[in-house]
């Protein structure tokens, strides 16, 4: 089980994942070994499952941020999620209830590049779209 340090910790890696054990330490009040181990613990029991990076899409020429929900026409659901999980434009993908059956978030340089994702979609369904204007957290 957690404790609140454990909480405290996972919340400094979430904002900068590079951050020293010492640094932690300091801002938790434990040695740098005290987190190391904690980390480790965390890592073992899959609280933590990896590590990532957070990259500013414009700096690299992806312009367009989509949310597209998903509205499958069939049960088989496994094709698609092959076909999420292989896409490196779809960023994020999450299995949903309420409207829709699905909701990714992709991430495109162009509208055609958005386009032929979205004609991609329609071998397993129907969609919806929604285009961010602004990125607030």
């Amino acid at each position: 089980m957690l404790d609140q340090t454990d909480i405290q910790i996972l919340n400094l890696l979430t904002k900068n994942s590079r951050m020293q054990w010492q640094e932690i330490g300091e801002e938790v009040h434990l040695t740098g070994q005290a987190v190391r181990n904690r980390i480790k613990k965390m890592e073992k029991l899959g609280v933590i499952q990896g590590y990532t990076i957070k990259i500013n899409s414009k700096m690299i020429g992806k312009e367009l941020t989509a949310f597209v929900t998903i509205f499958m026409k069939t049960t088989n659901h496994g094709s698609f999620q092959k076909y999420i999980q292989n896409n490196l434009l779809i960023a994020e993908a999450n299995r949903i209830s309420g409207e829709g059956c699905y909701l990714i978030k992709v991430i495109a340089s162009t509208q055609e590049e958005l386009v032929g994702i979205l004609d991609e979609i329609l071998k397993y369904g129907n969609y919806k779209v929604n285009l961010s204007i602004e990125n607030i957290k």
